[in-house]
């Protein structure tokens, strides 16, 4: 006997504007139940002091989630300098204190902030959600247990001084995934002489999404008590996957990529990662394999019933 799944089908992609105080599976439950959906995800947890730009997958969008997990980040942070906290943000006790450089000025930050421009090393927080044997870093911390973490690498596309106060810094941040924020105030500070922490920090950009496309909660509570259609402001899944090339297939190597098998097309220059279209739209992602003057198209993540769309 199945078993009656639970919800209703609810395919497309949500960008909600976190708040603050709030876990990013919080947020993915009480917005799942909005729409009563049946599977949904999120695509990459924001810590709860942190806000912003946060997309949720629903049904068929999850299929891509992985791809939107891996997409580059951009955030604007409140660094307090001057004091460092255990977890690296405000949420943490304050550890250690000391006094603030004076006559700090954009042109004596420059240097510091040039120094993490680039491809960089970054050791992950205690605090973070990187797991060591199965268990989350933070589990171990909040036991009084360190844990030995190596250096990652990471790129920070740009990084800017937005604003200087008596004991605080506000930056802008552009970089890869895996990049922490509070790390990188925790190593700005070090620099410094100081020590620093965050206290404020909104993400900007996530999969291609930007506060222009975010929507808040209570918006959309307010639409469902009015018994209005939330699934209007759902974007199809491929509006997250633009960073990768557009392929369009018709006929026989259609109706192949559709049944789940490779297809031959004249050579192309991309490789990698493509999005595929049919007649009637988006179908879900292929790698393409350079081979000589053909392309192989293998089909990796297909969105059901495409082939009907």
């Amino acid at each position: 006997m199945s078993r009656r799944r639970k919800g209703r089908d609810v395919n497309g992609i949500l960008v909600i504007d976190k708040p603050q105080g709030v876990t990013s599976n919080g947020i993915l439950q009480q917005v799942k139940r909005l729409y009563g959906a049946a599977k949904a995800g999120h695509t990459g947890a924001l810590d709860p002091l942190a806000t912003g730009v946060l997309p949720l997958c629903f049904g068929e969008a999850t299929k891509f989630s992985q791809m939107m997990l891996d997409s580059d980040k951009a955030y604007i942070a409140t660094a307090r300098l001057g004091e460092r906290t255990e977890t690296g943000d405000s949420e943490g006790a304050v550890v250690a204190t000391k006094p603030v450089p004076e006559g700090l000025t954009p042109e004596t930050l420059e240097p510091v902030l040039a120094q993490f421009r680039g491809d960089i090393e970054q050791v992950p927080s205690m605090y973070s959600a990187l797991k060591h044997k199965g268990r989350p870093l933070y589990e171990y911390a909040r036991e009084g247990i360190e844990v030995e973490r190596p250096a990652r690498p990471v790129t920070i596309y740009e990084l800017q001084l937005l604003d200087i106060r008596e004991n605080e810094i506000d930056i802008a941040v552009k970089c890869t995934k895996g990049t922490y924020i509070r790390s990188l105030a925790e190593d700005i500070g070090e620099v410094l002489g100081c020590g620093a922490h965050v206290v404020a920090l909104r993400r900007t950009l996530a999969a291609g999404f930007t506060l222009a496309d975010v929507h808040a909660v209570p918006d959309l509570e307010a639409m469902r008590e009015q018994g209005e259609s939330l699934d209007g402001l759902l974007v199809a899944p491929d509006a997250a996957l633009s960073m990768f090339p557009e392929e369009r297939l018709s006929g026989q190597p259609l109706v192949s990529i559709l049944n789940g098998q490779p297809v031959r097309i004249p050579a192309r220059s991309y490789e990698g990662f493509v999005r595929i279209y049919g007649n009637e739209g988006f179908i879900g992602l292929a790698e393409a394999r350079p081979e000589g003057e053909e392309t192989t198209l293998v089909p990796r993540r297909l969105v059901s019933n495409s082939g009907k769309r």
